[in-house]
């Protein structure tokens, strides 16, 4: 690959992406940027998989870890803390599993109003009370038809879009500034990871976590813990804090968790089929051998 590029690798998690981006920047150099998320919090470093303290030694890490857990965190934000990283000399290797980073920063971001907390609050209600699907139907039909329904954070942004400003997210999209990074200005990888190759390995990583200190991770946030939390999104953090509790077996939440993770990929799968058809594949199982 063209070492002046920036590279940009997507993939879904446990697939081998983050090991990628650190043999390309110390075969040709640059500084790993985190794209996930969730890995941007700062109190959740073993249960979300950030680069451990001998992978930041290897090369470079910038992104992760950078936001406190009780602060909200968006794809403008990320775009903006990723400004000066894309101007200055060191060639970025923009790695994760977040699809919406990628696309606005190579297809542009749509300048949305920010929606008030009551309309976020009455979303939130709603869904608790109705499930997400009664804000599905509410969507305008553009809208539904290009967002990931099943996922209950997009289509709660979608309707809080559509209620407070009147327009669908869809039509909002299509007045889209020009793109930060277009794809000819990259590399474009993206990590396919089958299931029956990738349920292993999560599974296996899950344990890898208990094992080096997710347990006692979560006992340190517990304090302040909330499901309310931006960073009380990490999968597997709500079934550690139920073992906390008393609520849930170890057995229960490594069970509850590994499952979360298999449908949290499968829906990225979904995302990056529909929306990265022209980045070049890279096979999952060849990155091991």
């Amino acid at each position: 690959m063209d070492p002046q590029k920036p590279v940009l690798i997507a993939g879904p998690t446990a697939s081998g992406k983050s090991e990628l981006a650190l043999r390309i920047a110390e075969a040709q150099g640059g500084v790993v940027v985190n794209a996930d998320a969730i890995q941007v919090y700062a109190n959740w470093r073993v249960l979300t998989a950030r680069p451990s303290q001998v992978d930041e030694a290897r090369a470079q890490h910038v992104l992760y870890g950078h936001v406190a857990g009780d602060v909200p965190y968006s794809v403008g934000d990320w775009l903006r803390d990723l400004e000066p990283i894309l101007t200055a000399e060191a060639r970025p290797i923009i790695v994760g599993g977040t699809g919406l980073y990628f696309t606005a920063l190579t297809e542009g971001l749509a300048q949305i109003p920010a929606t008030p907390d009551e309309i976020r609050q009455t979303a939130m209600q709603r869904i608790d009370t109705e499930g997400h699907a009664a804000l599905v139907d509410e969507l305008d039909l553009k809208t539904r038809s290009r967002i990931d329904t099943a996922n209950p954070m997009r289509v709660q942004r979608a309707w809080e879009v559509l209620t407070y400003t009147g327009k669908g997210l869809a039509d909002w999209q299509e007045t889209t500034a020009p793109p930060r990074l277009p794809l000819s200005a990259v590399t474009p990888l993206v990590v396919n990871a089958p299931k029956d190759w990738l349920t292993p390995r999560i599974e296996a990583r899950f344990d890898r976590m208990l094992e080096t200190g997710a347990m006692e991770e979560a006992h340190a946030n517990r304090a302040t813990w909330s499901p309310d939390l931006p960073s009380a999104k990490a999968i597997g953090a709500a079934e550690l804090m139920a073992v906390i509790d008393g609520t849930m077996t170890l057995q229960e939440a490594r069970d509850r968790s590994t499952i979360l993770t298999r449908q949290f990929a499968k829906r990225q799968r979904t995302w990056f089929r529909a929306r990265m058809q022209f980045w070049q594949q890279v096979d999952a199982a060849e990155l091991q051998s």
